[in-house]
């Protein structure tokens, strides 16, 4: 049996002995292999060997002789590509054509990336050959990594004149021949501009060549192109082509520096373009005669203004200068409403006025007594230009501005401004409500009575002088209610409620009033007329409003009128009624201010007319006459005591007008003191009922008006007065200027007081020791 046998120990082999390090030869065998990756031969090289010598250099104390090496290398390698690449490809600048320039330029500018992206792949193979170099020589002896060495050597050898002198005017060049209308390859200017971005100069910390070199030569160059194109654009355009140019030539800048350029030189770039083609020329283009704000205005050219407005919005002084040359436009075109107005109106008057010196009297002068008929018409037309004007510009802010509240605030303040200008806006304005509320409104749906009453509240909402439209208001609603000529009682109450809503309650409280009046008096008739059945039932049938005389105007209480025996035995009936049911209280008629059915006997058929209280009474005169039988003025006024004025106005209806119930004598247009009337029994019409209208008042003559302003500023003496009261006894001590501000303040929604008018209300409350004023002679105290 064969014993186990161990196996043989191995022998030890002794170590290798390297062979000595020779840092030369290394050097030599690496440059040869770094000049054959220059010349794009890397794929035959080992990179293990190729690692291994440079690690080797740097293990054996030679990473300086490494390190220096591989940057001359890698310098004389950038040389040689400039010399065959770059140097050869610098424009000829022999040739005008732009398309030509722009190609020399751009081979250029290719030439230089394919320079870069040689460097920067060979500077790759580098990098990753010498990662031990990095990673220890260059951290020990704080210099750039290889890359970064790389980099510096690229921008010191090729980013220097005259190279860098060629590209940056390749690449200006290349940016005008695009902003003068040719196509050019902006990929060659991106791929270019990437190479200085990804460069830093060294002289501030991440500052780029880009940022250096590239940016301020496009922009000194862009700021000699729009100034002179500004210059251009201004004296071959219009405002209108001169906006779209500019809007184009903001889009192509943004579209230049989203494409090619960096988006940090878009910041500065739109400011040269905000500088010198909008900021320096907002006035020229908003004034440019046939062609600026106005015209594109009155040719509701909305789209250029909406491109006016948005250029005018990118800068800080175009929205105020645009915002005063809307406010004079609107001023402007407010001034001529009010300039035509005010010359119709005193041309008529004029002509009224020469006229009556003459005695030649015609149409235009009928019912002058009341003042001009066309001043009613003057007024409607006034209002109504006024909501167009404003109609017009809702529109232009809603649609070209955008509803901006800049604007918004011009356009409130130039209404405002224009229609305060004319002294009779309150008027005008009450007279066009009144003219809607009578008729205006009839057929409308309630949306478009809504609509209306809006716009009417509109051109209320810009007047200072609310208290003179209240007065006038209430004159127009007390004619309204008492001759039932409201189209609708839910129309003027919902704009009663719009007044109450712009200005509060106590502005609506007395017109209010008089609602509750007409109210209370259907309720009084009918408890009346059930009275009258147990009762001698007078000879006419009477219907009467009750005005409580606070609520009501009573600017008629002086026409008086002795009342026939017929119709004072129904006012008596009536009277002995009312006072049985109220103590304490005191009837007032007013026989201006009714009307009456009365059926007339002619000579062909019997007619009803409807006539106005004066009208019957004059009718009356007639009954007991025969045909031939006439009455003068003078004795008709005597039987009547009807003022002359109102005298007039009812004998010009009832004679001179569409129906003719009286015959004149000498027939005319005007009634005279001297004329004699008889009854028209000749009278003939097809319709049985008849409205006979009087030759109304609707709007003020001169001196009517001088009374109601007299009013108003007695009024408001008496408003200041108890407004100082209030705020002093409040206060109890005020210095004057807070005073007035208060007082100012709190009046705002009635009317502007003067502060002389404030003053001189201070002194008559001190007067009458309801203020004192202290030591300082600039406050005051609350004495009552």
């Amino acid at each position: 049996m064969a014993a186990n046998r161990r196996p043989p120990k191995p022998k030890i082999k002794p170590a290798r002995k390297h062979d000595e390090f020779l840092p030369e030869d290394t050097w030599n065998r690496l440059s040869k292999n770094i000049r054959e990756i220059h010349m794009h031969n890397a794929s035959s090289l080992s990179f293990e060997e190729n690692y291994r010598y440079a690690y080797n250099m740097v293990m054996y104390k030679s990473g300086s002789m490494l390190y220096n090496g591989v940057r001359d290398l890698v310098a004389e390698n950038v040389d040689r590509l400039a010399e065959e690449d770059i140097i050869p490809s610098f424009p000829k600048g022999t040739s005008n054509d732009p398309v030509q320039q722009g190609q020399e330029n751009e081979l250029l500018l290719k030439a230089l990336r394919r320079v870069w992206d040689d460097h920067t792949g060979n500077m790759s193979k580098l990098r990753d050959l010498l990662k031990y170099m990095d990673r220890v020589y260059t951290k020990a002896n704080n210099v750039p990594e290889i890359w970064d060495a790389g980099l510096d050597i690229f921008l010191k050898h090729i980013i220097r004149p005259p190279i860098q002198d060629h590209i940056l005017s390749a690449i200006v060049t290349l940016i005008q021949i695009e902003r003068d209308g040719y196509v050019i390859s902006r990929s060659a200017v991106k791929e270019c501009v990437d190479v200085f971005l990804q460069l830093h100069s060294g002289q501030q910390e991440n500052e780029t060549v880009y940022k250096r070199d590239v940016e301020p030569a496009v922009l000194l160059a862009s700021e000699k192109f729009y100034k002179a194109e500004a210059e251009r654009l201004l004296a071959t355009c219009d405002a209108p082509e001169f906006l779209r140019r500019v809007e184009v030539r903001f889009q192509a800048e943004k579209s230049r520096t989203d494409h090619y350029l960096h988006s940090q030189t878009g910041t500065p770039l739109r400011k040269i373009l905000e500088e010198h083609l909008l900021i320096d020329n907002l006035s020229t283009v908003v004034e440019m005669p046939n062609s600026g704000l106005d015209p594109m205005i009155d040719l509701d050219r909305i789209e250029d203004l909406n491109r006016l407005y948005r250029l005018f919005d990118m800068v800080l002084p175009g929205l105020p200068t645009l915002r005063r040359a809307l406010k004079a436009s609107v001023l402007r075109r407010g001034k001529e409403i009010n300039q035509a107005s005010a010359c119709t109106e005193s041309g008529e008057t004029a002509e009224a006025e020469a006229e009556a010196e003459t005695g030649k009297a015609n149409g235009k002068a009928k019912g002058r007594a009341g003042g001009p008929p066309q001043t009613l018409i003057l007024a409607l037309k006034w209002v109504q230009d006024v909501l167009d004007l404003k109609d017009k510009f809702d529109k232009l802010r809603k649609e070209a501005f955008l509803s901006n509240r800049e604007i918004e605030s011009a356009l409130h303040e130039a209404f405002e401004d224009f229609i305060n200008l004319n002294d009779k806006a309150p008027e005008y304005i009450s007279l066009f409500i009144d003219e809607n509320l009578k008729k205006g409104l009839k057929g409308k749906t309630d949306v478009e009575v809504d609509i209306v009453l809006d716009k009417t509240i509109t051109v209320f909402r810009y007047l200072i002088e609310k208290d003179a439209f209240e007065r006038y208001y209430k004159n127009h609603l007390a004619k309204r209610l008492l001759y039932g000529r409201s189209v609708s009682d839910d129309a003027e109450r919902g704009m009663l409620a719009k007044l109450k809503i712009e200005c509060g309650y106590q502005f609506t409280q007395k017109l209010e009033g008089m609602f509750q009046d007409m109210k209370i008096s259907s309720d009084t008739m009918q408890a009346y007329r059930k009275h009258l059945e147990n009762t001698t039932t007078p000879a006419i049938e009477i219907s009467v409003t009750v005005m409580t005389s606070t609520f009501w105007p009573m600017t008629h209480s002086g026409a008086t009128c002795v009342l026939p025996e017929i119709l004072t035995k129904a006012c008596k009936s009536f009277e002995q009624f009312y006072l049985s049911r109220h103590s304490g209280r005191r009837l007032k008629w007013q026989p201006s201010l009714g009307n009456a059915d009365v059926r007339v006997q002619f000579k062909a058929r019997k007619h009803d007319l409807n006539v106005s209280t004066f009208g019957l009474v004059i009718l009356l005169l007639f009954e007991n006459l025969s045909e031939n039988d006439f009455l003068t003025y003078e004795e008709i006024q005597s039987a009547t005591s009807i003022p002359s004025p109102e005298l007039k106005r009812h004998l010009q209806s009832l004679a001179c007008a569409k129906y003719k119930i009286l015959k004149k004598h000498p027939p005319g247009r005007d009634v005279q003191s001297s004329d004699s009337f008889s009854f028209n029994n000749a009278f003939t019409c097809a319709m049985q009922k008849i409205k006979v209208s009087t030759v109304s008042a609707n709007v003020e003559t001169i001196e009517e008006r001088k009374e109601t302003r007299e009013r108003i500023d007695e009024e408001r003496h008496y408003q200041i007065e108890a407004c100082l009261v209030r705020v002093m006894k409040d206060r109890k001590h005020m210095t004057h200027n807070d005073l007035v501000f208060e007082v100012t303040r709190q009046l705002a929604s009635r009317f502007q007081p003067n502060p002389q008018g404030i003053k001189k209300c201070i002194e008559n409350l001190i007067d009458r020791e309801y203020l004192e004023r202290c030591d300082d002679r600039k406050s005051y105290n609350y004495l009552a």
